[in-house]
């Protein structure tokens, strides 16, 4: 396997994940704060979010958010370039969505987007350093292994925040 597949398997998996958390869930659950823990729509559209900041920022392109429209799809009542991070419960409230389509379809926008760019890449492109704000500096690969495990934690914490909303439900773990 080389990394470019590597990297796209690990793309891929927030999706998976989604899937599951979604299937059948409603409005209620979907936006419920269990014990004033991030509801289950904000954790998808953050993780896609970021996801998507991150991975336009690059491959120095639009974010499928604005270059696509979903911004708009969504109406939310925050910036276009807010990604979630630094959200306290105020914003958190704002991110409310009619339908778990909506989230699921958009993260498939940013997954799909995030595949194609990792397929193109070498491995010379994967050692570059993109950041040297850091110690030690963080090259293009490092970013992508952290903004897709960034996805996935919040993947798992959207599949326990359900748990918690609705009792009894289990998840495929």
């Amino acid at each position: 396997m080389t990394p470019q597949e590597l990297l796209e398997d690990a793309a891929r998996r927030p999706c998976e994940a989604a899937d599951h958390v979604l299937e059948g869930v409603g409005a209620e659950a979907l936006h419920a704060r269990p014990g004033g823990a991030n509801p289950v729509a904000w954790l998808l559209w953050h993780a896609a979010r970021q996801e998507d900041a991150q991975v336009a920022a690059l491959a120095g392109t639009e974010e499928v958010w604005t270059g696509q429209g979903w911004s708009a799809r969504f109406g939310l009542d925050l910036p276009d370039a807010d990604t979630g991070f630094g959200h306290g419960p105020e914003e958190v409230a704002r991110v409310r969505v009619d339908s778990a389509d909506l989230l699921r379809d958009y993260l498939g926008a940013v997954v799909e987007r995030t595949a194609a760019y990792v397929r193109g890449l070498t491995a010379e492109d994967l050692d570059e350093v993109v950041d040297r704000s850091w110690d030690p500096p963080v090259t293009r690969g490092a970013r992508l292994v952290s903004t897709l495990d960034d996805a996935a934690q919040h993947l798992g914490q959207a599949g326990y925040a359900r748990g918690l909303a609705e009792e009894g439900w289990r998840g495929p773990w």
